[in-house]
């Protein structure tokens, strides 16, 4: 026990894509069930762009990682 207590914890990189992802369709989800979208011409458009920025985001970390 006194071992794990004297090695330094590991921490993971966040994985933007999937968080994004993630928020996004439980945003997109509560939209939905509450009746503020009701059309698939929208639904389809915002859930691409929105998918296309959490790309974007990841993206980006990675190379920001990189340097």
């Amino acid at each position: 026990m006194a071992r794990d207590l004297d090695r330094p914890r590991r921490l993971h990189r966040t994985d933007w894509m999937a968080l994004l992802s993630g928020i996004l369709f439980i945003v997109l989800g509560i939209l939905i069930l509450t009746g503020s979208i009701t059309d698939a011409l929208i639904l389809w458009p915002v859930t691409v762009v929105g998918l296309g920025f959490a790309g974007l985001v990841a993206i980006l970390a990675k190379v920001i990682r990189s340097k």
